[in-house]
């Protein structure tokens, strides 16, 4: 207990810390001719040993708050009254929190991801966050979970989805208990800084120090052909959707489909977890895919299971269920034999991992900093191909990639590096570990409050007068943390992977905050508190804003359903265009069985544009599309039930006054064109808006189209379509652009809005429509329209986090069409884009990239009970 009261002196998130993959302290040998002495490893065993004592979490818990080894603060200080928001509960968040408590303040954490509630009687915060009582932790063990099985809890940032199992992440419970005990700390999840309040926000609502600890973001992409082909994926993508969605957890209903053999790219310590991490999922996917198959087969045959399916879906799935049965009978014969099953050799033998990185293995970064890492992975069967730089995808007639095509990089004697000959390694997955950039898309959102001093936000003094601190060090001289300044004196600052000293790993991370906080608590001793509420009272009232709950759910068709949740602060920073994510919480979910085996009733990350908002009942509308799985989740939320609607997210649609407008729809994009027809209308725009549906049974919000346009063309593809409910709305028979054309000729009678007075269109639809559209405009459309006319098309490319170029799974290429030229934009940043400049052929690749598990899981929903 002394030596864990003397560590926790300078170190009192231990538990963050300690053998794990990112640590500095492991430098100490780089040539590897000796053993370093493993302090972070006697770190962690000290605190291991203390926790394993009878009540070892609360005496832990303790020293970090009364720790008689520390002589400049042995207790807490008292209530101080300042209020601070701290933003991202990744580790320099959680480390900087836990400072600032001790320093008086009280802290309200947010963090852009899902954060599943812990039960209350450990915690003593209820699902909604009201506080109440908790029981004390006599055996530690009580807490832990299997790290096979245990939920995501979302706390943590990178230390929950961007680190391998090899470290005990239960830890990250232990963090989070440390801090959400405490009567002055507040934590909501599913909140974006930027989008669900912002820095005028934060001001209004009482708070005296805004600390952003955001974390990385915008992952390095190849600017290389087919460099976003079916079966790419950045590396951060891949981990937040193996962590942070359950896929690796056979009970989840998650969808996310991966081949062998796969190469990742890359050197870093990330490239090796991803090595590791796809090789160990790529089991538990084949085996849980036989499970389910065989038992939809057994119950319904394998015709009606596989109904719909392509070839392309058959010749996968047998692939899977193939090598989930030998894997099955290797695992029988090595039992029968009293020895270990050979699995990796399998995973070989179907092409394996191979990480390919373009310098030598002892150049990469996860050799010089933890190179017991990369000897593990190298254990488990990962092939590391030196010298190897990326140059060309190739696909097959599918448009599935199918090999990647690398060249060879020679390093000469005096240390320079050429192009050698070209090697071709087949792979059905690539993953992208290149590095990323800082989070800074604030600057590009919120200019006034956010300035760049290169790649990074511009610092500033404690007058706010521009600086620049040091680089890529531990240690500055002077933590230099601060990077914005209110006219009343209130500051920003910023932690960890944002800082220019500390970015790089968690330990940095942790670091910024510990050299950061002193800045903190000295700027907010000089201001008076801007609020005189008590925490407690001014924690719930942001609890009330900031948490979503679930009014009602209405089925509007037999495919469509509205969502209606209460969150005060989503509604009132909605524009008409944005989307936001909709999640239940697992914890909180149904576990039902099927067959006998488990599954729970959690969803994936949706991507719901908003319908309506009231902003004085603090009331948001979503239209959802069920389409299997996640999707059809949504009928089953109970009114009253807590979930997570982070957003707004994305860019308002641009609204224009004194313009004629044509709004294209489809199916479900018309859900999306409520608003923003309303909005171009009370902007002074003229609207004519066509509304297309495949059935007249898909149609709904009848009356909420009408008020968003002058003029409706009401088509369907079914006779006899629907009759208009107004005298200047038309009605069509057939698809969208075809009535367009019916209307531009005169066909379907007067027209007060003629297309050739259009000024802007805008195609919300499924990407078939929207290319349809695009296309119809350079051809059948060209003579009707006006020339030099604006169109945007919405796009409905594939989405996780929606936290604005942080996963990169919304990537999206453009194609000049002058040039050719290809460029990859995030959409999830601004999903209004140029139709001219959309990659329709591509993004219809990227939403297909897991077409076969999503139609086995949503034949596996329609077997769970629904009572």
């Amino acid at each position: 207990m002394g030596a864990l009261a003397l560590i926790a002196i300078d170190n009192p998130m231990v538990a963050a810390t300690g053998h794990r993959i990112c640590n500095d302290c492991m430098k100490a040998c780089i040539y590897q001719k000796q053993t370093p002495v493993d302090i972070p490893q006697a770190e962690t065993r000290t605190l291991k040993d203390v926790l394993e004592l009878p009540w070892g979490f609360e005496i832990y818990s303790l020293l970090t708050r009364w720790n008689p080894l520390n002589l400049r603060r042995p207790l807490p200080a008292p209530d101080s009254g300042r209020k601070v928001l701290v933003v991202g509960m990744g580790p320099a968040g959680f480390t900087l929190a836990h400072h600032l408590m001790n320093d008086g303040h009280g802290v309200v954490a947010i963090d852009g991801l899902k954060i599943e509630p812990l039960p209350a009687s450990v915690s003593g915060v209820l699902a909604n966050g009201a506080r109440t009582g908790f029981e004390p932790i006599e055996d530690i063990t009580t807490l832990y979970e299997s790290l096979d099985d245990r939920v995501m809890a979302g706390f943590g940032g990178v230390a929950e989805y961007g680190i391998t199992v090899r470290w005990n992440k239960n830890f990250l419970k232990v963090v989070r208990l440390l801090l959400e005990r405490r009567d002055a700390f507040s934590l909501v999840g599913g909140v974006r800084f930027g989008g669900t309040l912002g820095v005028d926000d934060a001001w209004s609502l009482g708070f005296d120090h805004i600390a952003l600890a955001m974390g990385a973001g915008r992952p390095t992409t190849l600017d290389i052909p087919n460099g976003l082909a079916r079966g790419v994926r950045t590396a951060s993508d891949f981990l937040m959707a193996l962590q942070l969605t359950g896929a690796a957890r056979r009970e989840s209903l998650a969808n996310m489909q991966l081949r062998l053999p796969v190469v990742v790219i890359g050197g870093g310590l990330t490239a090796v977890d991803t090595a590791t991490e796809s090789l160990a999922y790529y089991v538990v996917q084949v085996e849980k895919f036989r499970q389910r198959h065989d038992a939809l087969v057994a119950a319904h045959g394998e015709a009606a299971v596989r109904t719909g399916w392509s070839a392309e879906d058959l010749e996968v799935a047998d692939e899977f269920l193939g090598h989930a049965r030998a894997i099955c009978a290797e695992r029988e014969r090595a039992a029968r034999a009293n020895e270990a099953p050979r699995i990796i050799e399998l995973l070989q033998s179907w092409g394996g991992v191979t990480l390919a990185y373009r310098k030598r293995l002892v150049d990469s970064p996860s050799y010089t900093l933890n190179h017991e890492e990369v000897e593990k992975a190298l254990e488990e069967g990962i092939r590391f191909a030196e010298c190897l730089a990326p140059a060309r995808l190739d696909v097959d007639a599918l448009g599935a990639l199918r090999s990647i095509t690398l060249r060879h990089q020679v390093r000469h004697e005096d240390g320079r590096w050429t192009e050698g000959d070209q090697v071709v390694l087949p792979a059905r997955a690539v993953f992208i570990a290149a590095g990323t950039q800082p989070n800074t898309v604030l600057s590009r959102e919120d200019p006034t409050h956010f300035q760049l001093d290169g790649k990074y936000f511009q610092a500033v003094d404690e007058d706010g007068r521009p600086i620049r601190p040091e680089h890529a060090i531990s240690k500055p001289e002077q933590a230099q943390v601060l990077l914005g300044r209110a006219p009343d004196g209130r500051m920003l600052s910023f932690f960890g992977d944002l800082h220019p000293s500390y970015f790089g790993n968690v330990v940095k991370a942790m670091a910024s905050a510990r050299h950061g906080y002193p800045v903190v608590s000295r700027l907010l001793a000089a201001l008076e508190p801007a609020s005189g509420e008590p925490f407690a009272e001014f924690a719930q009232r942001l609890n009330d804003l900031l948490r979503a709950t679930v009014v009602r759910v209405e089925r509007l068709t037999p495919t469509i359903i509205e969502v209606v949740v209460h969150a005060p602060m989503a509604a009132r920073q909605f524009r008409p265009g944005q989307f936001y994510r909709l999640q239940n919480f697992e914890m909180l979910a149904r576990r039902v069985e099927v067959a006998g085996q488990p599954t729970r009733l959690a969803m994936e990350g949706l991507a719901l544009t908003g319908a309506w908002v009231d902003r004085e009942q603090g009331l948001v509308s979503t239209i959802v599309l069920e389409m299997g799985g996640s999707s059809n989740l949504c009928a089953r939320l109970q009114p009253g039930e807590p979930v997570v609607l982070m957003g707004p997210t994305g860019a308002p649609t641009e609204i224009e006054g004194n313009e004629t407008v044509v709004l294209v729809g489809g199916g479900l994009g018309n859900a999306v064109l409520f608003s923003i027809g309303a909005a171009f209308r009370a902007a002074g725009s003229k609207v004519l808006y066509f509304a297309g549906y495949k059935k007249a049974l898909d149609r709904y919000k009848v009356p909420d189209i009408e008020a968003a346009a002058d003029v409706v063309v009401w088509c369907c593809d079914e006779a006899p379509g629907f009759a208009p409910g107004r005298a200047q709305d038309r009605s069509f028979v057939g698809n969208i652009v075809d009535a367009m054309l019916a209307w531009a000729r005169g066909e379907l009678g007067p027209t007060g809005i003629s297309l050739a007075q259009a000024d802007r269109l805008v195609a919300i639809g499924s990407d078939r429509m929207m290319a349809a559209v695009a296309g119809a405009r350079h051809h059948l459309l060209k003579p009707h329209l006006k020339p030099g006319h604006l169109a945007l098309g919405s796009i409905n490319s594939p989405m996780q986090c929606m936290m604005k170029e942080v996963c990169a799974q919304c990537l999206q290429a453009h194609r000049d069409p002058a040039t050719g030229v290809v460029r990859y934009v995030f959409s999830c940043f601004n999903q209004d884009q140029p139709l001219d400049q959309v990659d329709f052929p591509m993004l219809e690749q990227r939403l297909r990239q897991n077409a076969l598990q999503e139609r086995l899981t949503r034949s596996w929903l329609q077997e769970c009970p629904n009572d």
